[in-house]
């Protein structure tokens, strides 16, 4: 255990870990004292172990469809050149801007019984509805294939990452064996890259196991769900906080799993480790088959929906209420909860950097609160509202829904900013002493300038994040604080899809810049 040195300087860094930390102590607490009652054991007796289930399936099958999408784009884009990589290298992160619940929304549309692919199939071969079979997508398969459409990106960049930095020595003494393409990719790119991909797998199941908006419209009934119903229709607090003990159980697993995964990233000592391997040009057959399969996982996972949706708000005509209030308020609460995110990340980074103590706890805090899925966080918030007596509105709602997104989000700050520190000199510190600069000159001179490329990126991500966060903010927004993202969910669960169509768009438009952004810087870091 880091040893603790007790000075003033610690105790603004320890009083915003304990405020990431609190929401997550607080659900905890609350589950594991909270009282029985009917409801709880009819959930105990009759739906416990099928929300698991439903929720362990879901996920299994997620990360099957994750691995096999990202897994070979990224082994096509590091290490083969054919037509279009360039821009493939950098599109394929786009879903990350769509969330899984707009995902869902646009696949259902293509995928109904009135929709353009059963439509085209009836068309085709006068068939009714009832002389084929056709996947459902209201189901466990069908919410983790929208799952994994919107979450591969995050395998796929760990893919990349740790395909690019395989040794080049390794890599050419396959083929100089005589290696073909496919054995290199099973034999040697794969095994080696395996840790850092189950790592990216772990961290993309989390941001599974926290959805509730896709499971909802589907009508999965998965532990998200479960939680949520149990607050909102059954108005049992104690029942929701019961359930999200074994989501937040689901959840630290994954976290654990992803952590174990990252101490194991394989070393390859050669002279030529750092070398990125050559691009080998593709003949034209394989080229094209390259890019065709990079294509076709664009077009399921990002060009098709949104096409879709761009489509449907056409056709329809759909009237939705004055979309400016909703712009307005997504933005200004993604823009706060961004800043309060950045400024408990920049001080998880800079504030622990020379106290183990703190780091350790920072670590902790700031991975507790990103394992806990928005809902649980939200369940931590209500608990210490009915504690405090204070009512769900006004600035003390917003206050508290800040607040969570601290607790939630500030992780995927810590993690580039924590990266680029790494990479400068151990001696940097000394010599800006010895020079006499200390504190907030050193911060503003030295630290924050060197900071720059992971602050650029933290801030890209946390807006990303928060932009597309929905149960936390369905659960704690003050009355005529409305997003785009509740107003889209409560369209298409009253089956108003087209009217959900344009809150969804402008959801998708205001996280695709940033996404692009984050894509390009992604693009200008690699060794080239």
């Amino acid at each position: 255990m880091p040893r603790f040195t007790l000075s003033p300087r610690v105790i603004p860094p320890a009083l915003i870990i304990g405020l990431v930390g609190l929401p997550v102590l607080v659900a905890i607490w609350t589950g594991l004292t909270a009282g029985g009652g009917e409801t709880w054991d009819h959930i105990l007796n009759n739906r416990l172990v099928p929300y698991t289930l439903t929720t362990l399936i879901v996920l299994a099958l997620s990360a099957i469809i994750m691995f096999g999408i990202a897994v070979p784009a990224a082994w096509l884009t590091s290490l083969y050149e054919f037509p279009g990589r360039s821009f493939f290298n950098w599109a394929l992160i786009l879903p990350l801007a769509m969330p899984g619940y707009v995902m869902a929304y646009a696949w259902a549309d293509l995928m109904g019984v009135a929709g353009p692919l059963q439509s085209s199939i009836r068309e085709m071969t006068g068939w009714s509805a009832r002389d084929y079979w056709f996947p459902n997508l209201f189901s466990a398969p069908g919410l983790a294939f929208v799952l994994a459409s919107t979450l591969f990106p995050y395998v796929y960049i760990t893919a990349r990452a740790a395909f690019t930095m395989q040794s080049l020595a390794t890599l050419e003494a396959a083929r100089s064996l005589g290696t073909q393409p496919l054995g290199l990719f099973w034999k040697v790119g794969l095994p080696v890259a395996l840790p850092t991909i189950l790592g990216g797998v772990s961290l993309a199941l989390m941001e599974a196991a926290a959805d509730y908006g896709a499971a909802d419209f589907l009508g999965v009934q998965t532990l998200g769900v479960g939680i949520v119903r149990s607050w909102m229709s059954f108005g049992q607090p104690d029942t929701a906080a019961r359930l999200a003990l074994a989501l937040i159980f689901i959840a630290s697993a994954f976290l654990i799993a992803a952590r174990l995964f990252q101490g194991q990233r394989g070393s390859q000592q050669t002279s030529k480790r750092w070398l990125t391997p050559r691009r080998v040009p593709l003949r034209p057959v394989w080229g094209a088959s390259a890019s065709l399969v990079c294509g076709i996982i664009l077009l399921l996972c990002f060009a098709a929906p949104v096409l879709r949706l761009i489509w449907l708000a056409v056709e329809t005509r759909a009237v939705t209420q004055d979309l400016w209030p909703l712009l307005r308020t997504t933005l200004l609460l993604g823009a706060m909860g961004t800043i309060a995110a950045f400024i408990a990340a920049l001080v998880f980074t800079l504030a622990t950097k020379r106290n183990g103590a703190l780091r350790f706890g920072a670590r902790i805090a700031a991975a507790a609160g990103y394992a806990a899925p928005g809902v649980v966080l939200g369940l931590g918030a209500l608990y210490l509202l009915k504690v405090s007596g204070q009512a769900l509105s006004g600035t003390i709602a917003i206050g508290f829904l800040l607040w969570i997104y601290v607790s939630r989000f500030t992780s995927a700050g810590v993690e580039p900013l924590q990266s680029t520190l790494d990479r400068l000199p151990k001696s940097l510190d000394d010599a800006t002493r010895s020079l006499g600069v200390r504190g907030v000159r050193q911060f503003f001179r030295v630290d924050l300038p060197l900071l720059a490329p992971g602050a650029i990126a933290a801030g890209l991500i946390l807006f990303v994040e928060i932009l597309k966060e929905l149960p936390a903010t369905l659960m704690l927004r003050p009355f005529g604080w409305d997003t785009l993202a509740v107003q889209a969910h409560a369209y298409a669960t009253d089956e108003r899809l087209p009217q959900a169509t344009l809150p969804s768009l402008l959801i998708v438009l205001a996280g695709l810049i940033p996404v692009i952004l984050l894509s390009w810087r992604l693009s200008r870091t690699e060794r080239t």
